[in-house]
């Protein structure tokens, strides 16, 4: 089955506007409602289709073609009428009619083109009636030549007003006139110069420029495209006697007021123009109302005022006015409106069945009102053939009860006169059966919130009820959402997804039924999620606009991009993707504004942003210099495009030509704003000066220079800076300062003037004038005494300010005197005080920088021998202080120090040495601590005495305590050595704890450092190497380092091993930080998986469960917790002992062994009872035991004497030493060959608590079947020995 898809498409105003939805709704509703169609395969009048215009202007040189096409059934057949009579078209050899159409083609070449002018109206006729088109009056274009006139030159005042006329020749249609030189230039028009509505030019105001003698007024003819032209008109203005400033006054129209009437819906033009100096300004106002905006514009300076579509509403008075400075002029004009015939209710065509009724209207409107004539086939209605079923009322035709063959063509004219309106609607008669005139199974598609117009167009007569059906069961009737129009289209308001669907509709008349099907799709609306947005982009980069579209799945968006509505450029900077637009190396003509618009075949979503490209200001223009004196100048300056950024500041720039040329400097800002600048100048400068623009994305390029300005020379306004005296030598003074450049100096022969004098003594100034110098060295002046200097600036135009006044001195000499009086005060046995008498300020020689104080360590008191190590060190103490601290001294030694005065040439002799001791202190760490003869239990401590004694040692202080890891876990044990014992050996330690040592040494003022060391029994550390001696106090380390692996190497140091019965003691040294550590183990040379036991940070483990008499593979692992990083030791074998199991170890006890001597005491006892009793003859019930156990092993006893069978060798074998029993502690029957138990004289035989066996002897009864396997005898001795592994 095929279907038809319409898609009912909306733009995007559509979509987001109710307004536009009901015009839209309206659009195609007025399809629906239009006149009846019949279908062409019935009977029907004729219908005219297609006609030319009723005014048909022709170019002589082209066929002329009259157009009149009709439908009918059978086919109509045409005629025509020129001018109100019969025009046979076979008659003419240049007139052909089209066949099958009433098309008429005039060949009018070689012919006069006058000749087929007239009227003319064509008729179609078939059997039912005949249908008339309206009149068409043709015409030839014309464009006549302009009439020879001779035309004289014209001579005028300046000032005075001038209209040049144009009369161009009447043509068909009128011609565009237009004003032009003799090389075809277009005359400006402007408030003064304009050209009125019939082509005069007319002057406000005359000017010397409107001089002269090429004033052509040509007129171009549309049809024949030809152009005329007038003969050329001279113009001269003469400015002898000018007229002077005068009120305005109209030129057009003449007078106070004049009227206008224009017909409805034409175009209204008004026009006002006025003469006056200064040249008037116009404006126009509509007496009592606004003038309608939306229809007004404003031509020709305001000089025409243009309505489009006028209306009766427009007719009224408007005033338009003329102004200048010296008065105003108002003309009056008064419009009216007329109206041609127009269309109220033009009559449709109607189709009845016999027996109905109808009515024809005819309502139309005019000013004056239109009379109205109705006419039958073309022929006056009154002299139609009488029909006493047809009335006529006026505008209107009734008919009553029509009956078959009363079928015809009614035509109405209304006129007026300034026209007339003429429509042509048939009658048919007809009883037809429903049809449905829409293609089945049409398929509509549209947005959702969009109306949708579901057709059933359909034909019959009488006209068929419409009824619709939703998914062919729900009734539809009119009503919201829905709305079921007269043709039969079902309108759905809002459509929504729930609307989607298959539609039936049905058509009913008394003749019969038809039915369609319809299908609605409703889709989701395409929307535009990320609009592109406003973007400011500098020259040169590149700009990206989004466009992020959301849209029905089932549509398949197109995206296009418009730049200022229209196309983008073709230029391959412009690039397009999915959802965005590149623009790159963006230039100043990209800027404008981008829509985005997605387009789908039912709808369309768009958005815009504009692009502002931004750069560097253009450099200003024309600099100017004015207002000129001798210390300024005022610069003048057009700025340059701001592109689009406007202009902060302005940079303004100097070149000094004279004297650093090429050399730009800034010389000031002026807001960007501002376009002069009045500039300070200083004398003797060639001056050029630039100005530089910025904005936002920065300077633009430096303008063109200024034209030199050049200043007078004038005395120095300024004096040199930074002026200073300064000694370099013993016994002189050297004067400097900061020279003056030339653009300072103000004019040439720059020197200076130096003057000095010391101070506090009673003498005139020195002076000394230099040139080309910064620097003016005095000789022969004391020793470090102060002057008072001064420079001045000079040139040939005199001298500079009076100079500021500044102080120096003379050189340095080394200091004369060391200080005296030192003395030295020990706080403690690593600081002490030094403090001496200040030295005279004239033995200093030169500016006190402070005091050096140098001491040493001659020795410690306890040795005896200098200390060839110990370096001199220096305090410097700063200014005039006579005392300091000396720091870092070590503790029961011998020190010297002495002191030197210090100034900027250098020290002083040294002062007297002053010697001092300091008291003892606590010793340094132990030199060292080593683990040696590590045990099961025991190991030794080694250690050595302090390096740094610091006095006297009275012993040593030993703490330990067992660690887990870092962290202490037990309590801490103190031993007390005398300080000649350097070892110990430390007993009943335990053997998979790791020890925690520290050892320190004492002396009177108390224990020191300590050194530290962790260890384990069994393992035996490597020695601590002792530390470096120190070269000074000041490098020793309060706390030497542990021993501990370094940082670069392996993270584990020495495995030890030691191995006991089933188990093995595993430690190591461990220097690193991880936390998941294991020791793994394996049997050698097997391909079992490596085994793994946690030992929770600890650096001992005990692997237990091992198999006496096996070699393990044993390796330790540290795991990086944080990463893929593995840390091992190398691989340790440790080989378990092959010794006894658990059960031998047992039997090593004593208690054990006399326990088995007993019970083996016991069993020897009852054998050699048993043997006694089976010599002697006796019976035993040993059958009932055979029969229920059946053992394999054992014969059976005789039947016919009861006696014993023989027995395998089996009955003596013995459990063997260390065999494993079952858990329950019992031994199986079919396991051993015999019991004491089936011996004895009962079941109950059982060991009582010292292990002795109380069982009797005595026959033992046949058992029950119902025991089954389950023993009620006493475990053997063997069993009972086993239960206690």
């Amino acid at each position: 089955m095929d279907f038809a898809v319409v898609r009912l498409k909306v733009g995007e105003n559509t979509m987001r506007s109710s307004g536009s939805g009901a015009v839209l709704l309206m659009i195609l509703l007025s399809h629906v409602t239009s006149a009846l169609e019949v279908p062409l395969d019935l009977p029907q009048p004729p219908t005219i289709t297609l006609q030319s215009p009723n005014d048909y202007i022709f170019d002589p040189r082209e066929n002329v073609v009259i157009h009149c096409e009709a439908k009918g059934k059978p086919h109509p057949n045409f005629s025509w009428t020129r001018n109100g009579s019969h025009f046979d078209v076979e008659q003419d050899s240049k007139v052909l009619m089209k066949p099958g159409s009433g098309t008429l083609v005039i060949d009018i070449s070689g012919e006069k083109a006058e000749a087929y002018e007239g009227t003319y109206q064509c008729t179609a006729h078939n059997d039912h009636g005949t249908a008339v088109s309206n009149n068409i009056v043709i015409r030839q274009s014309r464009s006549p030549l302009w009439s020879k006139e001779r035309l004289e030159a014209i001579t005028v005042q300046k000032g005075v007003s001038l209209v040049l006329q144009c009369r161009p020749p009447a043509g068909l249609p009128p011609p565009v006139i237009f004003w032009m030189d003799n090389i075809f230039q277009r005359l400006p028009l402007d408030n003064r110069v304009s050209q009125a509505l019939n082509g005069d030019l007319y002057f406000s105001n005359v000017l010397p420029e409107d001089n002269r003698n090429d004033y052509i007024c040509y007129a171009r003819f549309p049809y024949t495209q030809t152009i005329q032209q007038k003969q050329p008109i001279s113009v001269t203005v003469l400015e002898t006697n000018p007229t002077g400033e005068r009120r305005p006054g109209f030129m057009l129209p003449l007078g106070p007021s004049s009227t206008k009437m224009v017909l409805r819906g034409e175009t209204l033009e008004l026009e006002c123009i006025a003469e006056g100096l200064p040249t008037p300004e116009m404006s126009w106002q509509k007496d009592g109302g606004e003038l309608p905006t939306s229809r007004v514009s404003f031509l020709n300076y305001k000089k025409t005022l243009k309505v489009l579509d006028v209306s009766e509403a427009d007719a009224g008075d408007y005033t338009c006015s003329a102004t200048n400075r010296l008065g105003s002029v108002h003309h009056n004009i008064k419009v009216t409106v007329r109206a041609a015939p127009f269309w109220i209710s033009a009559p449709r065509n109607l189709i009845l069945a016999p027996n109905e009724t109808g009515i024809l209207t005819c309502r139309v409107n005019g000013d004056p009102k239109p009379d109205i004539t109705w006419f039958v086939n073309g022929v006056p209605i009154e002299n139609a053939p009488e029909d006493h079923t047809r009335k006529v009322d006026g505008d209107t035709v009734i008919l009553s009860r029509v009956q078959s063959g009363s079928s015809a063509v009614y035509q109405c004219n209304a006129s007026n006169e300034f026209g007339y309106l003429m429509a042509n609607a048939f009658v048919s008669v007809l009883a037809e059966p429903p049809r449905v005139l829409t293609p089945p199974n049409q398929v509509y598609q549209v947005i959702t919130n969009s109306p949708a117009l579901l057709h059933c167009a359909t034909f019959g007569s009488p006209i068929p009820t419409i009824t619709w059906f939703k998914d062919s069961q729900i009734s539809i009737k009119s009503g919201d959402p829905y709305v079921i129009h007269e043709n039969g289209t079902l309108e759905i308001n809002v459509a929504q997804s729930q609307n989607s669907g298959k539609y039936t509709c049905i058509a009913t008349n008394n003749l019969g039924i038809k039915e369609n099907h319809v299908f609605l799709e409703v889709k989701e609306p395409t929307r535009i999620l990320k609009q592109p947005e406003y973007k400011v982009v500098q020259r040169g980069m590149s700009a990206v606009f989004e466009c992020k579209v959301k849209h029905d799945p089932s549509l398949v968006p197109t995206v296009t991009w418009l730049k200022n509505s229209g196309e983008l450029p073709d230029d391959e900077r412009f690039e397009v993707d999915a959802d965005s637009l590149t623009i790159k190396d963006v230039t100043d003509d990209d800027a404008g504004t981008y829509t985005c618009i997605m387009n789908t075949t039912l709808d369309q979503d768009s958005a815009s942003a504009t692009l502002t490209v931004v750069d560097i200001p253009d450099p200003p223009i024309d600099l100017e210099l004015s207002d000129q004196t001798e210390r300024s100048v005022r610069l003048t300056w057009i700025p340059g495009d701001e592109h689009n950024s406007p202009t902060q500041k302005f940079l303004i720039q100097f070149e000094d030509l004279l004297h650093r040329p090429g050399v730009w400097v800034n010389l000031t800002e002026v807001a960007g704003t501002s376009t002069t600048a009045q500039l300070d100048l200083s004398p003797h400068v060639y001056y050029s000066f630039r100005v530089l623009a910025k904005n936002h994305v920065g300077y633009s390029q430096p303008s063109q220079p200024s034209r030199q300005y050049r200043t007078n020379p004038a005395a120095p306004d300024e004096n040199p800076s930074d002026v200073r005296g300064e000694g370099t030598e013993p016994g002189n003074l050297v004067i400097s300062w900061k020279s003056l450049t030339g653009f300072q100096s103000n004019g040439p022969g720059l020197e200076y003037k130096v003057l000095w004098r010391q101070r506090d003594v009673d003498q005139d100034w020195s002076s000394k004038t230099v040139a080309n110098a910064s620097h003016f060295v005095v000789s022969g002046v004391p020793v470090y005494a102060p002057f008072e200097i001064k420079v001045q600036a000079l040139n040939d135009y005199g001298n500079g300010p009076e100079p500021e006044v500044a102080v120096g001195y003379s050189g340095e000499d080394l200091p004369l005197s060391a200080p005296d009086g030192v003395l030295v005060m020990v706080h403690n046995g690593t600081a002490a005080e030094v403090h001496w008498e200040p030295v005279s300020s004239n033995s200093v020689r030169g500016k006190l920088k402070g005091y050096k104080v140098y001491y040493r360590r001659e020795r410690g008191l306890d040795e005896t021998e200098r200390d060839q190590n110990a370096q001199e060190q220096v305090l410097t103490i700063s200014g005039n202080q006579t005392g300091g601290r000396l720091p870092v001294l070590q503790p029961y030694s011998l020190y010297n120090v002495f002191i030197r005065v210090l100034n900027s040439k250098g020290e002083s002799p040294q002062s007297q040495e002053k010697q001092f001791e300091t008291p003892e202190g606590v010793p340094g760490p132990p030199s060292f601590l080593n683990i040696l003869n590590p045990g099961l239990d025991s190991l030794t401590l080694e250690w050595g005495p302090p390096l740094n004694k610091n006095g006297r040692l009275i012993g040593y202080t030993l703490k330990y305590r067992p660690v887990s890891n870092t962290t202490e876990a037990g309590p801490v044990k103190v031993m007390e050595f005398l300080v000649n014992e350097t070892t110990v050996t430390l007993d009943n330690l335990n053997s998979s704890v790791l020890y925690k040592f520290d050892l320190s040494a004492k002396t009177i003022k108390g224990p020191g450092a300590e050194v530290t060391k962790e260890a384990s029994p069994l393992v035996e550390t490597s020695p601590t190497e002792p530390p470096p001696h120190p070269t000074s106090p000041a490098t020793q380390s309060a706390h030497p380092p542990l021993h501990k692996a370094p940082s670069v190497a392996p993270v584990f140091g020495i495995v030890n091993t030691s191995v006991s019965e089933e188990c093995a003691l595993i430690t190591w040294e461990y220097f690193g930080h991880h936390k998941n550590i294991y020791v793994e183990y394996t049997v050698e040379n097997s391909k079992e998986d490596w085994k793994k036991e946690s030992v929770n940070g600890s650096r001992s483990h005990i692997l237990k469960g091992l198999k006496p008499g096996t070699a393990y593979r044993v390796r330790v692992v540290a795991r990086d917790p944080a990463g893929p990083t593995l840390h091992s030791t190398s691989e340790e074998v440790v080989t378990v002992p092959a010794v006894a199991s658990r059960d031998v170890d047992i039997a090593t006890q004593g208690w054990f062994i006399g326990l088995m001597c007993a019970i083996a005491l016991l069993i020897l006892v009852l054998l050699i009872v048993c043997f006694i009793k089976r010599n002697k003859g006796g019976k035993y019930p040993v059958k009932e035991k055979e029969e229920a156990h059946q053992d394999p092993e054992i014969q059976p006893m005789k039947e016919d004497d009861g006696t014993f069978g023989e027995y395998s060798d089996t009955e003596d074998h013995k459990p063997l030493k260390g065999s494993r029993t079952p858990s329950n502690g019992t031994v199986r029957r079919d396991e051993s060959d015999d019991s004491l138990v089936d011996y004895g004289e009962g079941g109950d035989g059982q060991f009582n608590e010292d292990g002795s066996f109380i069982g009797q002897y005595s026959g033992k009864k046949e058992k029950d079947t119902h025991e089954g396997n389950e023993s009620s005898e006493a475990p053997s001795p063997v069993n009972a020995m086993n239960s206690f592994v």
